[in-house]
């Protein structure tokens, strides 16, 4: 498989680790949109979201998103703000098949987005 973040979990490829655990670790982004943009990512490889359902997809979901607000205080973003974006397929603007939630704040974020 060539996938990046399979390469970045495995210690294959170099990445600025903001946190990690068994099931999860967050990267800072090598092309951020905003002046704090991570990512959180899964180490188990799931291509998109519309392969995960049912319990286990569910808890997954939960467990990325709790971990993006752990990042997100331990960054200093809690008090000032930030969104939180999952790019779902080619029209959704997911460029890397494996799910990850961008973390992205440290400036005022526009609506509508893209």
């Amino acid at each position: 498989m060539d996938c990046i973040f399979c390469k970045i979990s495995e210690g294959k490829a170099s990445a600025n680790f903001v946190f990690q655990n068994d099931d999860i670790f967050a990267i800072r982004d090598v092309h951020p949109i905003a002046p704090t943009h991570i990512l959180i990512i899964p180490r188990k490889h799931i291509p998109s979201l519309m392969e995960l359902d049912g319990a286990e997809g569910s808890a997954l979901i939960s467990k990325i998103v709790s971990t993006a607000v752990e990042v997100a205080k331990k960054v200093s973003l809690s008090d000032s703000g930030f969104r939180l974006v999952w790019n779902v397929r080619s029209d959704g603007g997911q460029t890397v098949g494996h799910i990850h939630l961008h973390l992205l704040g440290g400036r005022q974020m526009k609506w509508p987005p893209g």
